[in-house]
């Protein structure tokens, strides 16, 4: 017997009412922004939340053995499923909306269906897949990537966060990496996520349907040079691998806007990280992404070639190893089609990576977008009205009722 009834009021007040449920777990109260890493505090919390959705709503949950929940309504065993849902994790003082939003609205279009009398007649699943963002980890989407079998299990297992804890141990066993009988068991995956970007701010639309998403990736620059004395090391003398990462940055932005493409360095580590000590080791990660596949290799390896003659220079060695890479991935086409004239809604591509991307190789996928009037992602700033955000809700469950 199903013990969860849609409460009175309107969407939006059902939306915030639910929304607030989770707002402050993992809110920094300095930045504003969220600190909800894999398996952290806060994350095992709002997987605690998610349980207790699934529980009054009489959805079984799920694991996978990788971190991925599932939770059920209809047989597991039965096939052709239908699976929704999102992310719990951010990125360091991230925005509430990138992830979370997807698995709030997934419950709360189980209740619109069932308060309208929808009885599937195939399962439909709401997922939370685990460490999306690689922020803790460095590998992003990788409870998608484990399940599809994109990532060996002994190398997720072996990911090791800054503290030098591992993939497995925050897991709490090795990961069981690809799983083909559950991916067998879903016929459709429909992910819902806030805008990063402001496309439907200009057409004045709260929802869109996704067309395709660039193909991106992490690639790692080590620096070596020699660790000396700021104060007694002549310029001259000096082999400064800070100087050869800051050369990175600059010609990482240039080879990107000479493409029309984009490339990012927004993380750094520094040895011995002090003051009034020319480095020994800089290490940078760029982060890169384009229209088009050979725009992308393109934008890498004119990096590549420029940091290596500039090392030279510098007297310094640079290393690049690929962490991660994503191609251009475009959504089933019928399948995106169909939803956009469903929902009387525009077609937008994206340069923002997802599960729905992973999953996409596997199983028809579409994505939908909820309008974010800031257009500023990964940020304090990221934000979305609630009247939008049940606008995203009804599109969402009449896309779930059609596929079921």
């Amino acid at each position: 017997m199903l013990t969860h009834t849609v409460e009175e009021g309107s969407l939006p007040n059902r939306f915030r009412k639910l929304w607030d449920e989770i707002a402050p777990i993992g809110r920094d109260d300095r930045s504003g922004g969220y600190l909800r890493y894999a398996f952290t505090e806060p994350e095992l919390r709002l997987r605690e939340w998610f349980r207790e959705q699934a529980d009054l709503r009489d959805m079984p949950v799920v694991a996978d053995g990788n971190g991925n929940l599932f939770a059920w309504w209809g047989d597991p065993d039965a096939g052709d499923a239908v699976l929704t849902g999102s992310h719990f994790d951010s990125v360091p003082h991230g925005g509430a909306y990138d992830g979370p939003l997807g698995i709030v609205s997934a419950w709360l279009a189980v209740d619109e269906l069932r308060a309208a009398g929808v009885t599937p007649t195939r399962p439909l699943v709401v997922g939370a897949f685990v460490e999306e963002e690689g922020a803790r980890f460095g590998v992003p989407c990788l409870g998608s990537r484990l399940l599809t079998g994109q990532i060996a299990a002994d190398r997720a297992g072996g990911l090791r966060d800054a503290a030098g804890v591992s993939f497995a141990e925050a897991l709490g066993d090795r990961p069981a990496g690809a799983d083909p009988a559950l991916l067998g068991r879903i016929a459709a995956f429909v992910e819902l996520h806030v805008e990063q970007g402001r496309a439907l701010v200009d057409q004045a639309a709260p929802v869109a349907v996704a067309s395709a998403i660039w193909p991106h990736g992490r690639w790692r620059f080590d620096f070596t040079g020699e660790g000396n004395h700021a104060g007694t090391t002549r310029m001259v003398d000096r082999r400064d691998p800070m100087l050869t990462y800051a050369f990175t940055v600059l010609a990482a932005n240039k080879e990107a806007r000479l493409r029309d493409a984009h490339a990012t360095v927004g993380r750094v580590a520094v040895e011995p990280n002090a003051t009034n000590a020319i480095p020994s080791r800089v290490t940078g990660w760029l982060d890169a992404r384009a229209a088009e596949p050979d725009t992308l290799t393109g934008l890498v390896e004119a990096v590549r070639t420029k940091v290596a003659e500039r090392a030279r220079r510098d007297g310094t060695e640079v290393t690049l190893t690929e962490e991660s890479a994503t191609p251009l991935v475009s959504f089933d086409g019928g399948l995106a089609d169909r939803l956009a004239g469903l929902l009387d809604a525009p077609v937008l591509p994206t340069g923002a990576g997802h599960d729905a991307g992973v999953l996409a190789a596997h199983v028809p996928t579409a994505m939908l977008f909820v309008r974010n009037p800031t257009g500023v992602s990964h940020s304090p700033a990221e934000s979305a009205t609630d009247a939008d955000c049940a606008a995203g809700v009804t599109a969402l469950a009449r896309v779930l009722e059609e596929l079921t």
